[in-house]
């Protein structure tokens, strides 16, 4: 059964937002009497029947609803974007997928892409979480010059940074994750592919973040990412 986003749905009485009403008329070629999901982005799937198949206005009979809790722990990644974009987007795709509450695109010192398409971004989150079929879209913020961030005050609980310093000894982020509450949330910090240069490291512990190694191969800016996703996920569902 495909799959639609709009997070207006109970309040556009049943009729899909124009973009997804295109998708699913004139690309998915759908018809009256079809079902579908609709997820909102915010904990609820709604299954439909088509009763009106407009490629501006494909109205809906909502048939039955689903909803899930939010993850008790949350995710929240602050990555500096990857000089190429696909590498980025593939990112943010797949850390989606993986079950990320939160992207904010830091600028670095050392960084090689200073401009993002938010509304680019935004596409490639709602298709990954249509994809996966979540129930909770993540969120993603415009670019942010770093410091800036550091200074900011942040409400996750625990605050990591990950780096490239083999005179450092850190902790691996699943030892600092193992005896840890499991619904403390959680803010890590993944810099370019030139690394976080000292200032911005000593300025970031300064805050309260703890250095951390995500394993000891060097990792591409977007697979540490993945990898630090990954690990908060795997470290939850060991303490359920």
């Amino acid at each position: 059964m495909h799959v639609f986003y709009d997070p207006d749905i109970l309040n556009n009485s049943g009729i899909l937002n124009e973009e997804e009403s295109r998708h699913c008329v004139k690309v998915l070629r759908h018809k009256e009497g079809d079902l579908i999901k609709v997820i909102t982005g915010q904990g609820e799937c709604y299954t439909c029947t088509i009763i009106e198949a407009s490629v501006k206005r494909c109205r809906l009979k909502i048939e039955s609803r689903e909803s899930a809790k939010k993850s008790s722990t949350v995710c929240h990644i602050a990555i500096a974007p990857t000089k190429s974009i696909d590498r980025f987007e593939w990112f943010i795709e797949k850390s989606t997928e993986l079950g990320i509450d939160k992207i904010t695109p830091i600028l670095c010192h050392q960084s090689e892409r200073k401009q993002i398409r938010l509304s680019r971004l935004e596409k490639v989150i709602i298709s990954a979480t249509k994809q996966s079929l979540r129930f909770w879209k993540p969120s993603i913020t415009e670019l942010t010059n770093l410091k800036d961030f550091l200074l900011a005050n942040h409400p996750e609980k625990l605050k990591f940074i990950a780096y490239c310093d083999e005179k450092v000894e850190r902790q691996p982020l699943s030892a600092q994750l193992l005896d840890r509450d499991k619904t403390q949330s959680v803010l890590i910090l993944i810099g370019p592919e030139g690394d976080f240069t000292e200032e911005e490291v000593t300025i970031a512990i300064d805050q309260g973040f703890i250095p951390i190694s995500l394993g000891r191969n060097r990792l591409r800016t977007e697979t540490a990412g993945i990898s630090a996703c990954m690990t908060v996920r795997l470290m939850e569902s060991l303490h359920k």
